[in-house]
């Protein structure tokens, strides 16, 4: 196969004449058949005329009043909370570890055996600390099938409380 060079022109840079000739080089210089045709391409859409060649400038960026391009948001980790078992003197303690383990997620049956006995010796014993929509979900949980619980606010913004608990992820 011969390739087609075409003479340079003044007003073409070297480019595209380098890319003509790849062009002229690739396709079929004849019609061969049923349904086979010759391509055309223009060069004006394949290459850029004039210096830099096909490299295109920077976009501009537009700034939007209200909205600094230069800040990055930094995302505060939601509000922790705890889940308090409280003691009763209604449910059997293998109830109770049943209904932990049913309605916890992550809970073992070590965890539920140890918060439960907690809350019997000591009257309140902290299950879990996350979330406040976590927090609420396993309290009305727990309240559902007969036990006494609450929530209340963890002391720091995050990560466990320090009680030994496990932490609902």
């Amino acid at each position: 196969m011969s390739a087609l060079v075409l003479p340079l022109s003044p007003r073409v840079s070297l480019r595209q004449d380098i890319f003509r000739s790849i062009i002229a080089s690739t396709t079929p210089s004849r019609v061969s058949g049923p349904g086979l045709r010759r391509t055309k391409v223009c060069l004006r859409t394949c290459c850029a005329v004039g210096p830099g060649g096909g490299v295109l400038d920077r976009p501009t960026t537009i700034g939007l009043p209200g909205f600094d391009l230069g800040k990055s948001t930094i995302r505060q980790r939601p509000r922790f909370y705890r889940v308090m078992l409280h003691n009763d003197d209604f449910n059997r303690r293998e109830y109770v570890v049943k209904v932990l383990l049913k309605v916890l997620d992550n809970f073992t049956m070590e965890d539920a055996i140890n918060c439960m006995q907690e809350a019997h010796t000591n009257g309140v014993a902290c299950l879990v600390s996350c979330p406040q929509e976590d927090a609420e979900k396993y309290c009305e949980g727990l309240r559902v099938n007969g036990l006494i619980s609450t929530i209340e606010p963890a002391g720091n913004s995050g990560g466990n409380s320090g009680n030994g608990g496990p932490e609902a992820s």
